[in-house]
């Protein structure tokens, strides 16, 4: 039985809070899945790529299309998970389960919501930048010293501004296909979930983020071949958090 520091969800229908050594076991939760199925679940993470790859290729729209799409594949990957889990053989076409019932919107407008925080990053960039541009002008020909920690400065916030908001919207996406996939959630609703339940599981998180930034450096060195099996992991660690806050 999963050690928790509570065991029942808020009438807000928020997750239980885990111990923070949880974080370690949602690795090692996900490797036990992925080796029972361990070739198709890397050809579901190359299929993923080929997908992504494809869609950056066409202008705008690819874009557009690659993030509303995102949190599918990320209810997809999950639902295969818990295929795999109760016994069942994983396939290829596993990986456009969520693409089949009635959850197919609710999950393009978690996308679109998601796609509001990368414009709302990208509007802080342009303008804290476009302000430590005008930092270094104002010093004129000679860049003063003061023009120059100015514009530092205010490079500095743009880069704080920026992260904050992507551990918000990282935050509100982690269980938010879940939520609607399993339990049916409102797609606002889930984000808000998701992020109120992230926010008092922070111990775990930490731990696993901590795990992953390793395992990202130490698949990152044979030139990137590690990710052929990181990036399905990672995408089955999103079923095995969810299972472990909210329940199977």
């Amino acid at each position: 039985m999963n050690e928790t520091t509570s065991t029942t969800t808020d009438s807000a229908g928020s997750g239980r809070t885990v111990a923070s050594g949880r974080g370690v076991e949602w690795w090692s939760e996900s490797w036990a899945l992925f080796v029972k199925a361990a070739g198709m679940w890397i050809v579901l993470g190359i299929l993923l790529f080929i997908i992504y790859a494809v869609l950056n290729f066409i202008p705008i729209i690819g874009g557009l299309a690659a993030a509303l799409l995102f949190p599918v594949f990320m209810a997809s990957f999950m639902l295969a998970a818990r295929k795999v889990e109760s016994g069942g053989t994983l396939e290829a076409g596993d990986l456009f389960s969520a693409l089949h019932g009635d959850k197919v919107t609710p999950l393009l407008i978690v996308g679109a919501l998601m796609l509001a925080f990368a414009v709302a990053i990208a509007v802080v960039a342009s303008l804290l930048g476009l302000g430590a541009i005008a930092g270094v002008a104002a010093g004129g020909a000679d860049r003063s010293v003061g023009a120059a920690l100015a514009a530092l400065g205010a490079g500095m916030f743009a880069l704080l501004a920026m992260l904050a908001i992507g551990v918000v919207a990282s935050m509100a996406l982690w269980f938010a296909p879940g939520l609607v996939i399993f339990r049916g959630t409102a797609p606002f609703d889930a984000m808000r979930i998701s992020f109120a339940t992230s926010l008092r599981n922070i111990g775990p998180f930490l731990l696993y983020g901590l795990l992953g930034i390793v395992a990202a450096i130490v698949a990152s060195i044979p030139i990137g071949l590690g990710w052929i099996v990181l990036a399905p992991l990672s995408m089955i660690s999103l079923y095995v958090s969810y299972r472990d806050v909210f329940g199977a």
